[in-house]
């Protein structure tokens, strides 16, 4: 994790003292259920929450131990013998290290998800916001980089509110596919603890039994949250790129807010750079290489390995630290986004009337020319204005073939922008129902 990206919030879900709370319930929980199944003594379960569930672990103390132990878990317990005194010898009854360390991956990894979809809440209030400030602004499509047709801004930011709720969905569907407990013991046979115990634990820590572990809960289901996660920073990354590319000098028809006493460069004092955009460009990027890992992650060998663990001990803090800081970020570029309508409307107008060729072309197919000649009259007169030669629809009026099908009332006709807009409102129903 580097503080530049990381909120604090999102921060204090992996920190270590997280954790090792994480891995204190879960083994306590166990401890009651164990007591209730008159396995251990019920008094050493109350004492093993009386003298701990309050305590501040000792970090350096753990790692002190783990220096020694070579064994995370094991310095982990230790330390917890030296808080709760001999009842921890209860403790860890059946259970082995991959019941504590995957039962807490997954916490972490739901609670993860819990910010996520709120940060997604907050990205899809800013689009639909400026989706509808900008309804019906129009500006110029393009396929290609090129000027295609008309579309309006708000059409933009609405194909974007529909992307991010898709990933929403997709996230609430990864976060209950990682919601499992396994607390089986060695090889996943409870052989050694009565699944009653994962029940319990599971309950007590919002999630649900692993219908089947070996020693480990199946890594297809992390493979699958963190391809959620990627394509989630493709998404804000789609969206960054437009912005980027809108922000260009020669386009300029929106751009990220410039705040007062904001520099632009060490060099050029005039300049604005979309470094927002660019910055999530970036962290995007990090987000996804961590997707290859977690799917390389699913094949262990045989009931259980450990060449995942090393890997999550770095994705899982980093992908879902980076991709909060990213969604956040993105929400307050649309909300502080600055849109150019009368930029917009000279850009549309740059090529003197081609984005209608479309309309020319159906037209005279509809009047009766072929489709070959229709396009041969229409490309043979959009040429020229493309090189900046004259303007389309007068072109059009004087070209002998074109007039044959259409007067020159058809003709311009034919250049009405509202035309191309009037479904819009047909699209906003779509992505944003009634409202």
């Amino acid at each position: 994790m580097i503080p530049r990206y990381t909120r604090p919030e999102m921060a204090s879900i992996w920190e270590p003292q997280t954790r090792f709370k994480i891995w204190f319930e879960i083994e306590a929980h166990a401890a009651d259920a164990l007591a209730e199944l008159g396995v251990i003594p019920k008094e050493a379960a109350k004492t093993i929450w009386a003298k701990a569930k309050d305590a501040t672990f000792n970090v350096e103390r753990i790692d002190e131990i783990e220096r020694e132990t070579k064994h995370d878990v094991i310095a982990f317990l230790t330390h917890l013998a030296e808080i709760v005194g001999p009842e921890a010898r209860f403790v860890h009854q059946g259970m082995t290290s991959s019941d504590v360390l995957d039962t807490c991956l997954n916490v972490q990894l739901k609670r993860a998800a819990d910010l996520l979809i709120a940060d997604l809440d907050r990205v899809l209030a800013a689009l639909k916001t400026r989706a509808f400030e900008h309804k019906m602004t129009p500006t110029i499509g393009r396929s290609h980089g090129i000027h295609a047709e008309p579309v309006t801004f708000g059409l933009k930011l609405a194909y974007a509110h529909a992307e991010f709720s898709r990933a929403r969905a997709r996230l609430v569907a990864a976060r209950e596919e990682i919601s499992t407990c396994a607390i089986s013991g060695a090889v996943g046979t409870f052989a050694q603890i009565d699944p009653r115990v994962e029940e319990h634990v599971a309950k007590a820590m919002g999630l649900r039994p692993e219908p089947v572990s070996t020693q480990v809960i199946p890594r297809d289901r992390h493979a699958m949250y963190f391809a959620t996660l990627g394509v989630i920073a493709s998404s804000i990354e789609r969206l960054a790129v437009e912005i980027r590319h809108l922000q260009r000098t020669e386009v300029l028809e929106a751009e990220e807010f410039f705040s007062e006493g904001q520099k632009g460069s060490s060099a050029m004092p005039h300049k604005r750079n979309p470094v927002l955009s660019e910055n999530l460009s970036g962290l995007a990027r990090m987000v996804r290489a961590y997707v290859t890992p977690a799917l390389e992650n699913v094949a262990l060998w045989h009931e259980r390995d450990i060449s995942h663990s090393s890997a999550e001990r770095m994705m899982g803090p980093d992908a879902t630290v980076t991709l909060d800081f990213a969604l956040v970020r993105l929400a307050g570029l649309i909300e502080k986004l600055l849109v150019y309508p009368a930029n917009m409307q000279k850009n549309l107008d740059r090529l003197g009337g081609l984005v209608h060729s479309q309309r020319v072309l159906i037209a005279l197919t509809q009047k009766g020319a072929s489709r070959e000649d229709a396009y041969k009259f229409v490309q043979r007169n959009a040429m020229p204005v493309w090189r900046g030669e004259g303007d389309f629809q007068t072109l059009l009026k004087k070209d002998a073939d074109v007039k044959k099908y259409l007067t020159d009332a058809e003709i311009e006709e034919k250049f009405d922008l509202g035309y191309h807009l009037k479904h819009v409102d047909t699209i906003f129903k779509r992505v944003f129902g009634e409202s």
